[in-house]
């Protein structure tokens, strides 16, 4: 594949798209993938927001396929990721960024104090893209990938400030095209 960047489109995740959403998760996380009835357990959920990416091809006919997908949940103060996935194929092509970009906004947008998140300690590129974007670990929870009996890493966003790739307090976030989102 090559490191071409598409310009990424985000909608709302609909029931339409559970099945392409397993499938993401099933080759993504393997063992420890949501299931179909788990994610659509986690939709209905009290406070959850999620949307899916899609990539915007010109020329291209009928619905472009999901290629990522991402969830939090807002519990009244913080915003917790429950979720950020990217298909394999369109890794490294920006779509995670957006998608992440995508709940740091809603959590401002929402007024949450801080975001919140698990990840993997083995997971090098999702550790990478999330010290991009400021967040700091906290600390570790022993075994809390199962099946896999893999720790986790706490990670904090502290959303007092704008934070972006380039560093703290820059307030431009760019056009839609050097996002990669597309209204």
């Amino acid at each position: 594949m090559s490191a071409r960047r598409y310009e990424i489109r985000l909608r709302p995740l609909k029931a339409a798209d559970l099945d392409r959403v397993v499938e993401l998760e099933r080759e993504l996380f393997g063992r420890g993938a949501w299931t179909y009835g788990m994610l659509a357990d986690e939709l209905a959920g009290l406070g959850r927001w999620y949307v899916v990416a899609e990539p915007v091809r010109l020329y291209a006919a009928g619905p472009q396929p999901v290629v990522g997908y991402a969830g939090l949940w807002f519990d009244g103060d913080v915003t917790q990721v429950m979720t950020l996935g990217v298909d394999p194929a369109f890794q490294h092509q920006g779509v995670g960024s957006t998608l992440l970009e995508a709940l740091i906004d809603r959590s401002r947008d929402l007024g949450a104090s801080a975001v919140l998140l698990e990840v993997r300690v083995d997971n090098d590129p999702a550790l990478a893209l999330y010290a991009k974007y400021g967040f700091e670990q906290l600390g570790i929870r022993k075994r809390y990938y199962q099946p896999e009996d893999v720790d986790a890493f706490t990670m904090r966003l502290e959303l007092g400030a704008t934070t972006t790739p380039d560093g703290p307090d820059t307030p431009d976030y760019g056009t839609a095209s050097e996002t990669g989102v597309v209204a």
